[in-house]
């Protein structure tokens, strides 16, 4: 029979809390990269919207925002 001793289940125990940590810190990350990613989509619809609004063309404002012309048109479909 296999036993395990003492200090083999304080290693284990430990190694099953530094990976708990990294998985957090790494769940964290990308929650903080996925926010950022959204945060900067919005932001670009909010610049193309403007862009709009100033009186700019659908496929000026597509190529200066990187946006589709999809992307463009629902934006105009939402301003009225």
């Amino acid at each position: 029979m296999f036993e395990v001793t003492e200090e083999e289940r304080i290693r284990a125990a430990e190694r099953s809390r530094r990976m708990y940590q990294t998985d957090m810190q790494s769940n964290l990350a990308t929650v903080w990269d996925r926010g950022k990613e959204e945060g900067r989509e919005e932001r670009n619809f909010e610049i193309a919207r403007n862009l709009m609004q100033m009186g700019l063309s659908p496929k000026q404002i597509k190529e200066a925002m990187g946006l589709s012309l999809e992307e463009v048109t629902h934006l105009r479909a939402e301003n009225g």
